[in-house]
């Protein structure tokens, strides 16, 4: 039978009559108390903890440990990957070319292991922009053989970058080929649908999500350590960027999004276990990402009702189909607006109904 008395009124009256009996000694009230309002859940306290560690470092580059042998590097806007293996480091994505030095200072912090992959989650130039000095900076693959890459990769890889010294960049095909530096993709690794893997300490897989942020996007999965990294196909700062010029759409978007939750496993009531590294914003669990897949698609469905009806961009945009989540994610200016949001989902979604009725 549930107690008719609220939490906070429960506990006033076990205070008041603890200090009127006296007998209640100071750590038992302090037990009480917690034991009545309720710590916080260890997800909570994980990402304070980071949260600390990032306001007491120096320069634009915080180091934050996300879990195990991952930690997550904060530029000003954007995130970085970086996992520290037994024999060598592998990058996820590397900031604006700025602070290029100021990165590769940030993972010296954590090893002097050689750096010796480079992986791009897309081709955008605030992921891509320090990978000619991030390269520069790392090794081009020792001992190849011994790195727990498949033979016939490994002699691959190890025939590419023979003649180069840096470490390679890793990502699918359709970024890759985006890459305006000729060295840079002459010793690149790339891939297709397949993805790619390799062992550094923990599996580490390499899954490709088509026609999503771009038609060239990566997510790094570190198994043991149980994070993922996914670059610009999801954030906590800002809706989906779709690059319908370079292959992007919403239903991709989504589809990215499901996919990024079936490899999550929260720990406890939603929160901890697997943590995700966002292009954007702070260190997430699963349930931030079900919360923003949710989000996507209400507006989806929103805009897409409204194409139904016949209604104009700007009688869409009018409407304001993401009203109540525009405090959350909603920009007026920058790069990437609440009105370019909209109008490159309407224009997907108004593609789509007319290839559908071509077919009818």
């Amino acid at each position: 039978m549930s107690d008719p008395v609220s939490g906070p009124t429960r506990l006033k009256m076990n205070r008041r009559s603890a200090i009127v009996a006296g007998r209640l000694p100071a750590i038992m009230m302090l037990a009480l108390v917690l034991t009545t309002v309720g710590v916080p859940s260890s997800a909570a306290r994980h990402l304070a903890a980071q949260e600390k560690d990032a306001k007491a470092g120096e320069g634009h580059v915080q180091v934050l440990h996300a879990q195990g042998n991952v930690y997550m590097l904060v530029e000003p806007t954007n995130n970085i990957t970086v996992q520290v293996g037994d024999k060598y480091i592998i990058v996820v994505d590397t900031g604006v070319s700025e602070l290029g030095d100021e990165v590769i200072a940030a993972i010296r912090s954590l090893s002097s292991l050689p750096i010796m992959f480079i992986v791009n989650t897309s081709s955008d130039d605030d992921h891509t922009g320090g990978d000619a000095k991030l390269s520069d900076a790392g090794w081009a693959l020792p001992n190849a053989g011994s790195t727990g890459l498949d033979s016939a990769v490994s002699k691959a890889i190890v025939t590419r970058v023979s003649l180069a010294q840096g470490a390679p960049i890793v990502g699918h095909k359709n970024t890759i080929n985006r890459n305006s530096d000729p060295k840079l993709v002459s010793t690149s690794v790339t891939y297709g649908h397949e993805g790619f893997q390799l062992f550094s300490n923990e599996p580490v897989l390499f899954y490709y999500m088509p026609a999503a942020h771009t038609d060239g996007d990566t997510m790094v999965f570190f198994r043991g350590s149980e994070v993922l990294s996914v670059g610009d196909l999801f954030s906590t700062t800002n809706y989906p960027v779709i690059e319908s010029d370079k292959g992007g759409s919403i239903d991709g978007i989504i589809s990215a999004l499901n996919e990024i939750i079936s490899i999550l496993v929260p720990k406890e009531n939603e929160e901890g276990g697997t943590y995700v590294v966002p292009g954007h914003g702070h260190l997430c669990d699963r349930n931030d990402v079900v919360n923003y897949r949710d989000m996507v698609t209400i507006i989806r469905g929103r805009i897409e009702d409204m194409v139904k009806k016949g209604m104009t961009l700007d009688q869409v945009k009018a409407a304001r189909p993401t009203f109540d989540y525009d405090p959350l994610y909603g920009a007026r200016t920058g790069a990437w607006t609440t009105d370019m949001f909209v109008e490159a989902v309407y224009r997907d979604l108004s593609k789509e109904k007319t290839q559908q009725s071509r077919k009818q």
